[in-house]
């Protein structure tokens, strides 16, 4: 097979799996919960959690919460410069039949920012609040999911947004 007909495939089955994903928005409890999780992942609950962490932990909880905050600052960084790099349209953009399930925060929609982010996080916090990983996690998957499902991305994006933060997240211990 070309180069060219699997890149044609992929193109092909990101826009498919977004179409089919998208269409769980039409029903209105599961467009409410992946807005909410959406919207949350926006930064409120990041930010929520670092200082609840402070406030119950004090000082003890003052290393994690703050290389969660460089690793934080450093995913913004390179998710603003891929987004302009690429710009790549959304898929509502693109694609007959994406609905939009609630507004984007730019035009761009590749890699997945909330899914870097809260992948990022959720590594950086698990190794110093072990205890949080099972709630973390799944906040994480909802995230993800929210992305394709609310029509804001294709799976591509959410998956590039999950290897970057990974990488930033495993990078940083190897630094900090």
């Amino acid at each position: 097979m070309q180069l060219s007909q699997t890149k044609a495939l992929l193109i092909e089955w990101d826009q498919s799996l977004t179409l089919r994903c998208n269409r769980v928005s039409r029903h209105r409890l599961l467009r409410g919960l992946f807005i909410g999780v959406s919207r949350l992942g926006d930064g409120l609950f990041w930010y929520a959690l670092m200082l609840c962490l402070l406030a119950v932990f004090g000082a003890e909880a003052a290393r994690g919460v703050l290389h969660m905050t460089v690793v934080g600052i450093a995913s913004l960084l390179v998710y603003k410069w891929l987004k302009r790099q690429t710009a790549r349209p959304r898929p509502f953009m693109r694609q007959a039949g994406i609905i939009p399930a609630t507004a984007a925060l730019d035009l761009y929609s590749f890699p997945s920012g909330h899914t870097l982010h809260a992948v990022s996080f959720t590594l950086v916090a698990s190794v110093y609040f072990p205890y949080l990983q099972p709630a973390l996690w799944l906040f994480t998957a909802l995230v993800a999911a929210s992305r394709p499902v609310l029509g804001l991305h294709y799976p591509s994006d959410v998956l590039a947004g999950a290897c970057l933060g990974g990488a930033l997240a495993c990078g940083s211990f190897l630094l900090l």
